[in-house]
């Protein structure tokens, strides 16, 4: 097997993606999700249930939805990896 040499960009952007991965699998960034989205239903009054009120929170988690999908597999990729060298 030839190892490929990682650009000093694909080891930062690996660092990051382990990081961001290992940050959101966890309680407390559950926790700021809902929270996010409590403090959102409960502005709903003030901003009278505006076009903008709704876009705001559809937009936030069109975002982040994108980029879990992207983390997602990225784990799984390296998990299926892991499982298939130690089955070699």
């Amino acid at each position: 097997m030839v190892k490929k040499k990682k650009s000093r960009l694909g080891e930062l952007l690996e660092k990051f993606s382990r990081l961001a991965t290992q940050a959101t699998g966890t309680s407390a960034a559950f926790i700021l999700a809902l929270t996010i989205i409590v403090v959102w239903g409960i502005t709903g009054p003030l901003f009278h249930f505006s076009d903008t009120w709704q876009l705001v929170i559809n937009t936030g988690t069109t975002i982040v939805t994108f980029l879990m999908v992207f983390l997602i597999q990225r784990s799984q990729n390296k998990d299926a990896l892991a499982i298939h060298l130690k089955l070699n």
